[in-house]
């Protein structure tokens, strides 16, 4: 006979009413019997049997007077093969939005460890399908296309080839998940104001030094500092945008790579928080063609060129033909030598091969010891900001 004590936890897709066929066999009984003693028709039965229909409490209550057992086993039951079903169901979806893969720099995210290695096999697939769903938060690619191919419309880029959502979207993401896990006062523009000030003394120091005193400051007035490694196709060294009405968020990439441009982008992304309107999202790049007309960037730029050099300085600029009297100019101003010499260079008042060797070149170091787990992202224990002004004269 059937025993009906023990837990019963199949490895299979078998429904409820598998159990009961086995008992109206043992017992020679009809489904039109049964239904009699249970008091439903005899297609309803049918419908448990062939795990049409569910088994609810009432269901499984009589099923406990007239089969025996519990309630609790054929509701145990009916809820294991529901799971079973689901996860068959979650399968034959996953395998479904494989093509979306397409769409994504997985290989990247996969070098920056923000998902698991795989090989990109037919098997693999599903899996990897399933760990992006997860990174970037949706139940599906038809949610993240709502969502991130939605929210392309409030993209205010600075050039065309900003166009790879899929890039733009992972590396925005990565952001939002630093941003999502740090509480923050409300945003304060008078303090944010202060804060910014006192972010400019910081450009002379090491990046170890600057980097948690710039989020300490930008937190303190309600703004998330972040800084994630750049992803190729993105074409984006910063961004600026609210996550809500009370919290600012800034983010940047090491595009640039040179110390002139990363506290250039920063303040570029600074003033749009403190200039412009709360619904739209400013992605900035470095190079690669001419900059989308855009007031926005425009006044963001003049107010990152004024607020770093101010224009009662313009003319002591061309004067400015040797090392030494840049650094002296740049002590007067209270910034890095770097910082001027990038101005000098935009400016054409010295060709972009002069004084590279007084910029710095920041890099990402990975430091394995302290990985944090995937969905736990804290660039601060993953990454290291690091000054490499070797390797920059390397690549001048």
């Amino acid at each position: 006979m059937t025993e009906l004590t023990h837990p019963f936890t199949p490895d299979w897709v078998s429904p409820p009413g598998d159990t009961i066929a086995d008992l109206l066999e043992e017992r020679d009984w009809t489904q039109a019997q049964l239904a009699e003693r249970l008091g439903y028709t005899t297609k309803h039965i049918s419908q448990l049997i062939n795990g049409k229909a569910p088994i609810g409490e009432e269901t499984a209550l009589k099923l406990e007077r007239v089969l025996g057992s519990t309630a609790g086993f054929w509701l145990n039951r009916e809820a294991q093969y529901r799971a079973q079903l689901a996860l068959i169901e979650e399968e034959e979806r996953l395998e479904a939005w494989t093509p979306w893969l397409d769409k994504l720099p997985v290989k990247e995210l996969m070098q920056q460890e923000v998902i698991v290695k795989r090989r990109m096999i037919a098997k693999n697939k599903p899996g990897i399908v399933k760990d992006l769903l997860h990174f970037f938060g949706v139940a599906s690619p038809e949610e993240w296309q709502s969502y991130y191919a939605g929210m392309k419309c409030a993209f205010r880029r600075t050039q065309e080839a900003q166009s790879d959502v899929g890039a733009i979207s992972a590396w925005l993401r990565r952001g939002e998940i630093f941003s999502e896990q740090k509480d923050c006062p409300k945003y304060n523009k008078s303090q944010f104001k202060f804060s910014v000030q006192e972010i400019r003394r910081l450009t002379v120091l090491e990046p170890q030094e600057f980097e948690p005193k710039l989020r300490q400051l930008c937190w303190e007035a309600g703004v998330v500092f972040v800084i994630v490694p750049s992803i190729p196709q993105a074409h984006v060294s910063g961004m600026a945008r609210w996550l809500n009405r009370s919290k600012a968020h800034i983010q940047l990439s090491l595009y640039g790579k040179t110390n002139d441009r990363f506290w250039f982008t920063f303040f570029h992304e600074a003033a749009h928080i403190l200039l412009h309107d709360k619904k739209d999202i400013f992605l900035d790049e470095w190079d690669g063609g001419e900059k989308l007309s855009s007031k926005q960037e425009e006044e963001a730029d003049e107010w990152a060129k004024e607020f770093l050099i101010p224009s009662k300085y313009d003319a002591q600029l061309p004067q400015l033909r040797s090392k030494k009297a840049v650094v002296e100019f740049a002590e007067q101003l209270g910034i890095h030598p770097g910082i001027v010499v990038g101005r000098l260079q935009h400016d054409e008042v010295i060709p972009m091969s002069w004084m590279n060797d007084l910029k710095e070149l920041f890099q990402w170091i990975i430091t394995p010891t302290q990985q944090q787990p995937e969905d736990d992202f804290d660039q601060a224990a993953q990454y290291v900001l690091e000054k490499n002004k070797e390797l920059y004269e390397r690549l001048a």
